[in-house]
């Protein structure tokens, strides 16, 4: 049985964020004084006590009548509130009731969806005078509690409970999605502005995250699960990243590292270059990062209705970005228009072709074979006098492809000539957009006794 979808709402800076990671168990969404942090709605598994949860971050918003992103943070709030099967309501206990408060209330009974009422921030006596006030609201009994320390959770296990009484989803062995394979996590990065929201948007086919003209808009990174091809996907929708002598706020810091979070656990990063400023060195850097990162790369080229020769564009385009970026080499370039819907179905085929490269495994004997004909087609270069001899190779990890050449005096092996047998390796075996690692080591040679072959692993 799927688990209870539970919506935390409230206004700003009430701690709703605060309680998702706490129900979450890990610091998924971004926690900061300043308020308006949250925009976008984040989606996680959460447990609480016995009770498996699918828990819904929102954004809170001040003004009703506004324009703009504050309008699409409600409607965001609102779709939230009519896709839930429970609220968890969560008001300042320390600032008492107000009249956003009372705003969001009646948000929540049109809406006829099952409450709990939440006084967080209600540590020590300076709380009690806002959980009493908290009555006055309608909306039953209040559950004093501390999301940031953790104090209540009890008191909140019993009235969720209550509430979700027809779901009985209480189970305290596997999750029921144990068995079922794990959704492709796609990351897309860029730098600020260049369309990474309205993409995702363009692929899902809805306005599932908020996007506008200004730069900045996204600042957590925020997952959205897809079915792509009958397969799952998982989303992650990332802040820009600027350059690091261009942040000092303390905001976007944490949206830079949660950005960087999201890349060291995806498996394919689509980073997005915006046509009109294509290939600046903050470009450059995020597929860099992506590469040391040994994730699965593939460039999209954004906003393309606005290039004129677009043949010619791309060409000189690709021919920029593997002389700027060499270990990217291969990485395949994706013209696209989000706003015009264009170019959209080439990128999932591409994603599926670097992930399908990226877990890909060689067999050692093909390998010793190539490594063969490429050392006696272009020798190692003597070094002090003395010439570099390759022995054997075999693959000892994939994703992201990783392997182990023996030679003597590895030490001394040119970098130029790694770099001959890893562009071998990507043009031989079909691996473009793939970081390939190359580990040099001396050693025994346990091929020496005539036994050869097995699989690279």
């Amino acid at each position: 049985m799927a688990a209870p979808k539970i919506a935390i709402i409230g206004r700003p800076n009430v701690g709703k964020s605060t309680l998702f990671n706490r129900l979450a168990g890990k610091p998924l969404a971004i926690v900061d004084d300043q308020p308006g942090v949250t925009r976008d709605r984040r989606e996680a598994d959460g447990r609480l006590g016995d009770l498996k949860l699918r828990l819904i971050d929102t954004a809170g918003f001040d003004d009703l009548a506004a324009a703009g992103m504050e309008r699409e943070m409600r409607a965001q709030t609102e779709a939230a509130v009519a896709a839930c099967d429970l609220c968890l309501f969560v008001v300042d206990a320390r600032s008492g009731v107000t009249a956003l408060d009372e705003t969001f209330a009646d948000l929540i009974r049109r809406s006829g969806k099952p409450v709990v009422l939440i006084a967080n921030k209600a540590e020590g006596r300076a709380g009690e005078g806002g959980r009493n006030e908290a009555w006055a609201l309608g909306l039953g009994d209040p559950v004093a509690m501390s999301a940031a320390h953790g104090e209540g959770l009890g008191e909140l296990y019993a009235a969720v409970a209550g509430k979700l009484d027809g779901f009985d989803d209480r189970d305290v062995g596997p999750d029921e999605d144990d068995g079922d394979t794990p959704p492709l996590r796609i990351a897309v990065a860029g730098r600020p502005n260049a369309g990474k929201s309205t993409l995702i948007n363009a692929l899902l086919g809805e306005d599932r995250l908020i996007t506008g003209p200004e730069a900045g808009i996204t600042r957590d990174a925020i997952a959205v699960d897809w079915l792509w091809d009958g397969k799952r996907v998982r989303f992650h929708d990332t802040a820009g990243l600027r350059k690091r002598g261009k942040v000092a706020d303390r905001l976007e810091r944490m949206s830079a590292a949660d950005t960087l979070r999201a890349v060291k656990f995806a498996e394919v990063v689509l980073v997005l270059i915006d046509v009109e400023r294509p290939l600046e060195k903050q470009d450059l850097h995020i597929a860099d990062l992506v590469v040391r990162e040994g994730r699965g790369l593939v460039v999209i080229l954004s906003k393309w209705d606005t290039v004129p020769n677009r043949t010619a564009a791309l060409k000189d385009l690709r021919y920029e970005f593997e002389r700027l970026l060499p270990q990217a080499k291969g990485t395949p370039l994706i013209p696209v228009s989000a706003l015009k819907k264009k170019g959209l179905e080439d990128i999932m085929p591409a994603v599926a072709d670097v992930h399908r490269n990226w877990s890909a495994k060689i067999k050692t004997r093909d390998l010793n074979d190539w490594l063969r004909d490429m050392t006696a087609r272009h020798p190692p270069p003597a070094v002090n006098g003395r010439r570099v001899k390759p022995k054997y190779m075999s693959q000892t990890k994939s994703r992201p492809p990783t392997f182990v050449l023996m030679c003597s005096r590895a030490a001394a092996m040119p970098d130029a000539y790694k770099r001959y047998l890893i562009n071998g390796l990507r043009e031989e075996f079909d691996m473009p957009g793939v970081p390939i690692r190359l580990i040099v080591k001396s050693g025994k040679n346990p091929y020496a006794d005539g036994d050869r072959g097995g699989s690279g692993g």
